[in-house]
């Protein structure tokens, strides 16, 4: 028997932590700025989230754009700021200029987490070779979880990728859970799941009239009807 799948729904304030608690989430991704595919919130966000639900969030350590890590100084700062709201679950992943894991930026901030649980993001579909950068990462504290498309075009094309991964785990590197998000589509779900997978991200997927809306409690609830039957 398949174990229950883990749902995590992309909040932006309470208003759609709430939302996506009632829908049947059992993990919050806090970000701000969806234009820049989601950016460290305030820590006031953090803080108010985190006193509206009970279940786990992650908040995002990214501090612009892109997958360079920035000034690491400030993602200390970010991190301490993040803490101090309540945060004890995060997600990050810096990129070199030549597609490698920054493992200088990654070990500072790591360092700063102090054993709390993260996830890799989706900078390990723009990576050279995936397999390099899980291999290099192997063994970092806290780390539990790849949030990935297995492309960086998305899951579509990712597919492939996502289902070779799954048959890998367990092995040097493929520990970690896959969380799949990134064009994650329901009828993406079978598959997944047969392959193994048994977490799944959605971001726009739970808002009924996309970002410029807020998270649907009725489009939750039907990825968690979806997640629950597979």
């Amino acid at each position: 028997m398949s174990t229950r799948a883990v749902l995590e729904v992309i909040a932006l304030d309470a208003e759609d932590a709430v939302a996506a608690q009632a829908g049947g989430a059992d993990r919050l991704e806090v970000v701000t700025d969806m234009a820049a595919d989601g950016l460290t919130p305030p820590a006031a966000t953090v803080a108010a989230i985190r006193a509206a639900v009970d279940i786990p969030l992650r908040v995002m350590l990214r501090l612009a754009g892109g997958f360079a890590a920035g000034e690491v100084g400030l993602l200390v700062d970010a991190v301490h700021r993040m803490r101090g709201a309540g945060a004890s679950e995060f997600v990050l992943g810096f990129l070199d200029a030549h597609g490698g894991v920054d493992m200088y930026a990654v070990e500072r901030v790591v360092a700063e987490l102090d054993g709390c649980p993260w996830t890799f993001h989706r900078a390990i579909d723009r990576a050279a070779d995936r397999d390099a950068l899980r291999k290099q990462l192997d063994g970092l504290p806290g780390l539990d979880t790849y949030l990935t498309a297995g492309a960086a075009a998305g899951v579509d094309d990712g597919l492939p990728t996502l289902v070779a991964e799954a048959a890998r785990q367990g092995e040097p590197g493929y520990e970690q859970q896959i969380l799949v998000g990134g064009g994650l589509q329901l009828e993406h779900v079978p598959r997944l799941r047969e392959a193994g997978i048994d977490a799944f991200h959605i971001g726009g997927a739970a808002r009924s009239a996309g970002w410029a809306g807020v998270v649907s409690v009725s489009a939750v609830a039907e990825w968690r009807r979806v997640l629950d039957a597979d």
